[in-house]
């Protein structure tokens, strides 16, 4: 969506002229920007403008607050997005008449009646859904534009370069009209929590623009079957003193916009001319540069927009500009730099960004293209997701609309899960604390969709969830009745204490209410299945999957598909551990132990692929782009190509005949499956595939996955999980962790997929469990030399190829290991 022009802003001018003096200039700015620099390893760049689009625009944030850089000369764009900025409220979507259905639906699978099932738990097991509950569950939203019209901007630009320079979280546009270059500076900055955008020219005088903040009113809807009636607020845009404009507005939350208030802020600092603040904006004339800081904020948990951003835009205009962009710099860098990856690069890594991806379409090498999206996705994480915040959503932290896809909600049948699939791995573990503290926001309001639709203890959610707490099955049974996404979601509390720098259980006490409460519900979500005595999850389905039952029924639901029972089997195992660990819930920790050895496993079928259900029904679509019930083998740890031999055969066939395409994020999972069976080329493969260049103007499901030119995966449409799941597969290729020794010992695997199309390289900094640093360097395909660096004094294994080498460093201390150097 493109907001009007700020020059079609038709409200009355109050000019209020302000004339910096040269002790206040000096106080708070620096000197002019140096050059850009040349394009390095960590720099998206373009020879072209983009838009403010998620499919185009460069992306800025710190975590609460970001942009999506255009880059256009004459009249740019921002989009602005705070990750508070959401529509709807908390409402109880639970559903009665589940809990009544439940034994019915359960009798009619387990007997084989596919038909009345699927008609009953169609009907029944969802949540509610009518005009009211639509409208109340809401959807992430822009905050607002920030509008740039130049003076004086009618020729053609020359020289033009856009870019992103990962290492320093800034977007950059420059360019030259006539004998004047123009620079343009973004940043999002953590430590100050506001946006800056530095505008500058190399010629005195040379900046006259107009910069106003826009929301153009939200589209009424019409009541149908996919869209909701509403009511909307008209944004109301103001001059604020001398430099400041503002715009305000109230959200929907039912019919009326009676919702969070969100506010936009933004204040015109200018070196030389003057500023004059009007209705419709800032007039800046005649400056040498200008910095526009901006705010954004909502009334979201009881927060005060009006005081928050007015304290945080005065704190950081207080602040000479230099200081503030140092801070900036050295806090992203301070988690930023603990990972370098190396590569090696060839001629093409020289390129733009969209003529790289279509150079490695056609068949050019560019194994520096792999290490700069395994970077971008750790600084998308890094940009998106930090500590006191929401976690990242569907789009990250960005989207450019009212309406973004599928609400740009939080899907736990995958989707959240995997956006943190890096965070521990890469060395980003504080980025993971929004994920744990939004989990144990969910335990109330899961607890009482347990009760209300299954009379199970804990709690849990299923497939999709949102700020407002919404844990209910979907609104259709056969994408939304997904019990086991609470569980799923807790696996990472787990995850997060394995790899843990310290061996203190802190971090599980602090969140053991969603464990114990997680494990309270597969206990009492768990029946006995008549035929075999062994116990399984269900109704249920494998997520969005589909399949044809004995009796001609195309039906989602069985009992005991194998995704569930293999969340199951990871999650009571885990917790058995975890209860020891932390001395608590003993009794609760036996039955979990019993229960795990009564699960049903899933089975092998008769062409030797894993089973995604309870029996072996037709597939209605073999190349379906989820492949659920490979759980075991990733992000679960159960199936191991030397711990289950048999069962890794069945998981390699059945990506076989899943085949390579898919949607983005799911080739970034299969980069992962393929990692974990040790296949590094077929990985690498499928990682080429995700860089299939996508048109930014592509967002149909029906197009094949991808990358968009601002390197965003390409579902289609823009949906982030595949850049974190993709980095977290090139992690994958190169450090392993997940297996233990039969005494229970972590096992640190060095270098277990190399793409041979990676001969040569180095990475440093990433994370084993046990609390472990790793530092490699190969050559020729080959192990040169390792670092392994232990915080905890945890005992480990490890193993590169058939060498093993038994390790327990003291905390702090380092073992240099190369192949030859093991006994």
């Amino acid at each position: 969506m493109q907001a009007p022009s700020p020059l079609r802003h038709l409200a009355r001018f109050v000019r209020f002229p302000l004339t910096l003096t040269a002790a206040l200039t000096a106080s708070l700015l620096a000197a002019p920007p140096p050059a850009a620099p040349a394009p390095g390893p960590l720099t998206l760049w373009y020879r072209t403008p983009g838009e403010a689009s998620v499919t185009n625009g460069l992306p800025v944030g710190n975590g609460r607050l970001g942009a999506l850089v255009a880059g256009t000369v004459a009249t740019d764009q921002l989009a602005i997005c705070e990750q508070t900025v959401w529509s709807g409220g908390p409402f109880d979507f639970n559903n009665p008449a589940a809990l009544a259905a439940l034994p019915e639906a359960r009798r009619l699978l387990f007997a084989g009646d596919y038909a009345r099932a699927h008609s009953l738990i169609g009907r029944n097991l969802v949540c509610k859904w009518d005009l009211t509950e639509r409208r109340n569950f809401g959807s992430y939203q822009v905050l607002a534009f920030l509008d740039l019209a130049f003076d004086a901007h009618a020729a053609e630009a020359t020289d033009y370069r856009r870019e992103l320079d990962l290492a320093t979280a800034t977007a950059r546009v420059s360019y030259r009209l006539g004998d004047t270059t123009f620079t343009r500076e973004v940043f999002a900055s953590a430590p100050d929590q506001i946006l800056a955008v530095r505008l500058s020219a190399d010629r005195p005088g040379a900046l006259s623009l107009l910069a106003s903040l826009s929301r153009p009113r939200e589209p009424e809807a019409v009541a149908d079957a996919k869209t909701i009636a509403t009511r909307t607020d008209t944004p109301r845009l103001t001059a604020e003193g001398a430099n400041g404009h503002s715009v305000r507005v109230r959200l929907n939350r039912n019919a009326e916009p009676d919702g969070l208030r969100i506010l936009a802020r933004l204040r015109a600092v200018p070196t030389g001319g003057t500023v004059t603040a009007t209705d419709a904006g800032l007039r800046i004339e005649k400056a040498d540069s200008v910095i526009l800081y901006l705010d954004g904020a909502t009334d979201f948990r009881g927060r005060d927009p009006e005081a928050d951003t007015a304290a945080r835009l005065a704190a950081a205009i207080a602040k000479p500009f230099s200081r503030l962009q140092a801070d900036q710099i050295a806090d992203h860098r301070k988690l930023f730099d603990r990972v370098a990856l190396d590569l090696g690069s060839s001629p093409t890594s020289a390129l733009p960004l969209p003529e790289r991806l279509a150079a490695v379409k056609a068949g050019q090498p560019d194994p520096a293209l792999a290490a700069l999206y395994f970077q971008f996705g750790r600084y998308l994480l890094v940009s998106s997701s930090r500590p006191g915040g929401l976690p990242a959503n569907l789009q990250g932290l960005w989207v450019d609309n009212f309406r973004p896809p599928w609400q740009s909600d939080y899907h736990t049948n995958i989707n959240v899960q995997m956006n943190y699939w890096l965070a521990q791995t890469t060395n980003l573990a504080e980025c993971a604390e929004p994920l744990a503290d939004f989990i144990d926001t969910l335990v109330e309001p899961g607890a009482h969709t347990a009760r209300i639709h299954y009379d199970a203890p804990g709690w849990t959610v299923h497939t999709m969830t949102n700020v407002w707490g919404f844990t209910s099955p979907g609104s259709s049974a056969s994408w939304g009745l997904f019990p086991m996404g609470g569980p799923w979601l807790a696996q990472h509390l787990f995850e997060h204490h394995d790899f843990a720098a310290s061996p203190d259980p802190a971090f599980l006490r602090r969140h053991w209410p969603a464990l114990r409460g997680a494990a309270e519900f597969i206990l009492g979500w768990l029946v006995e299945d008549p035929a075999t005595g062994k116990l399984v999850s269900g109704p249920s389905n494998s997520p969005e999957n589909r399949f044809t039952a004995p009796d001609g029924t195309p039906t989602s639901f069985c009992m005991g598909p194998s995704m569930d029972q293999q969340i199951a089997d990871d999650f009571l195992g885990r917790f058995v551990v975890a209860a020891a660990l932390v001395d608590q819930d003993a009794d609760l920790a036996a039955r979990a132990a019993s229960a795990r050895a009564r699960l049903r496993a899933p089975g092998i079928g008769s062409d030797g692929r894993l089973m995604e259900w309870a029996g072996e029904f037709t597939e209605n679509d073999p190349a379906h782009r989820h492949v659920s019930h490979l759980f075991a083998l990733h992000p679960g740890r159960a199936i191991t190509p030397d711990g289950t031999p048999e069962l890794a055969r069945a998981a390699r066939l059945t990506l076989e005949g899943r085949g390579d395409g898919g949607t983005g994020w799911s080739l970034a999972w299969k980069v992962n499956f393929w990692a974990r069976l040790h296949d590094g080329d077929r990985a690498h493969a499928l990682l080429l595939n995700l860089f299939n260049p996508v048109s930014s103007r592509t967002t149909s499901m029906r197009h094949a996955g991808g990358s968009y030119p601002n390197l965003f995966c390409a579902h289609p449409p823009m949906q982030i999980d595949g850049n974190f799941g993709g980095a977290a597969g090139i992690a994958e290729l190169l450090l392993q962790s997940h297996d233990r020794t039969p005494e229970d010992t972590v096992v640190i695997n060095l270098l277990p997929a190399l793409p041979s199309a990676w001969p040569a390289g180095s990475v440093k900094g990433l994370r084993a469990r046990g609390g472990f640093l790793v530092d490699m360097e190969w050559r020729d395909g080959r192990l040169v030399r390792a670092a392994l660096t232990s915080t905890t004094g945890q005992a480990c294994r490890v193993r590169y190829r058939d060498t093993t080498l038994d390790l327990k460093l003291a905390p702090g201390t380092s073992h240099f290991f190369a192949p030859s150097s093991a006994p």
